[in-house]
């Protein structure tokens, strides 16, 4: 597969810092004439014109900027009732290549995507966070490179890395923050480490946001107020607010996990604490307690296939970790009267059990009023999640109106 023509966008690394630049008024135009044409539908010049004011002539002096940056292309022609017909102008998702890497607790998946969340390829490897940031990255940055090779991209036609990780991040530096199950990553510089290999912005998150991310904007695009529930090795949520990704001050929102649960006395967690949510109810902490009642199971896997298999004990153990999860959501609903809460994460893949548990605590604790029309759903994107929205993450910074301006200068 021969590699695509390498455009002014492809060839020019976007500055780290330009997507979170504000733009003054008027600096930004042709950047947000752009916003206008990611949807995807083709428009003519003078529909562009029509809807934001300004002069065919400037909209066609815009329009020329983007497609020598390869971002739009013609897209075929609009009906003329006479004289030439106008050309129309599209989107190209096309133009660059995203990487979107989840790394779990036990496994990192990797896909490379186009600029509309479109998975490419992909690949899954099992592999311990715990084994340190370096160990962890290099095999991040080897899968990448198979992935552009496999999908026949150059590194220079990158918009962005975009990388998920299973703990507290600060969001505008990319480090682990005092992340429990992840020795030796606290503080580590995640974007300088990958920018050593690659050559382009490198952005970072806790995994349950971009999860929450990627199931909003590829399934639920319509709700404001969403909250994605991550039910694993850790437990962990994700909070959509007003339509935007809610990391709190410190990058901690949403660590529901360590919140502690009515049964919790005694039962000490990983975090030093007793009580937390995770060590009743996460997947190893399930498996442990039914080993415990003489059903050995070594992981949360373990614990699914029992359950798939009508082991009762099992689906027991499931829907009473969906009752915790419960517990802390009627909470969280009262709390934040989110419109659809979303059920992910390996132990959420046993279908109706732990829906079925989580369902029956919030509708019976919370007030009417917040739950007339609240839905609990399982996660549609499943192991995807994370991979769509660290695609997301990163196309929403790099195809920001202050980027498309920081391009548009380097041209």
């Amino acid at each position: 597969m021969s590699n695509p023509p390498v455009t002014e966008l492809q060839s020019a690394r976007i500055p780290a810092s330009a997507a979170s630049v504000a733009s003054a008024p008027g600096q930004s135009r042709t950047g947000e004439l752009f916003q206008l044409l990611r949807d995807g539908r083709a428009r003519t010049r003078a529909e562009l014109a029509e809807m934001t004011g300004l002069a065919r002539s400037t909209v066609a002096a815009r329009v020329d900027a983007l497609t020598s940056l390869g971002l739009i292309a013609p897209a075929g022609e609009a009906f003329s009732s006479g004289g030439r017909p106008p050309s129309r102008f599209a989107f190209q998702p096309s133009a660059r290549v995203v990487i979107a890497v989840d790394v779990g607790a036990t496994h990192i998946l990797v896909a490379a995507t186009d600029l509309s969340g479109r998975v490419l390829a992909e690949s899954r490897v099992e592999m311990e966070v715990s084994a340190g940031p370096e160990a962890v990255l290099d095999l991040v940055v080897g899968l990448c490179r198979t992935l552009l090779a496999q999908t026949g991209r150059d590194a220079r036609e990158l918009a962005g890395i975009g990388i998920g990780l299973p703990g507290p991040v600060e969001h505008s530096s990319g480090k682990p923050a005092n992340p429990p199950i992840m020795p030796g990553w606290d503080g580590f510089d995640v974007p300088h480490y990958i920018q050593r290999s690659f050559d382009t912005h490198v952005v970072v998150d806790n995994d349950v946001n971009i999860m929450a991310l990627g199931e909003r904007a590829f399934f639920w695009p319509e709700v404001d107020s969403l909250l994605f529930i991550k039910v694993a090795t850790g437990i962990g949520a994700g909070i959509i607010g007003g339509g935007l990704l809610q990391r709190g001050a410190d990058g901690t929102a949403g660590d529901i996990g360590h919140v502690r649960v009515p049964r919790g006395d005694g039962v000490l967690c990983r975090c030093g604490n007793y009580g937390c949510l995770e060590a009743l109810a996460s997947g190893p902490a399930v498996a442990a307690a039914l080993t415990a009642e003489g059903v050995p199971a070594a992981t949360g896997e373990d614990v699914l296939e029992l359950a798939r298999r009508g082991n009762l004990k099992a689906i027991q153990a499931v829907r009473q970790a969906g009752r915790d999860v419960g517990d802390v959501l009627a909470t969280c609903v009262s709390l934040l009267n989110p419109s659809v809460i979303v059920i992910g994460g390996g132990l959420a893949a046993g279908g109706e059990y732990l829906l079925a548990g989580v369902r029956e605590v919030v509708y019976q604790r919370s007030l009417p009023l917040a739950t007339a029309r609240l839905r609990i759903v399982q996660s549609m994107a499943a192991d995807e999640a994370g991979v769509l929205g660290a695609s997301r993450m990163v196309v929403d910074d790099v195809l920001s109106p202050a980027s498309i301006e920081a391009l548009l200068e380097k041209a």
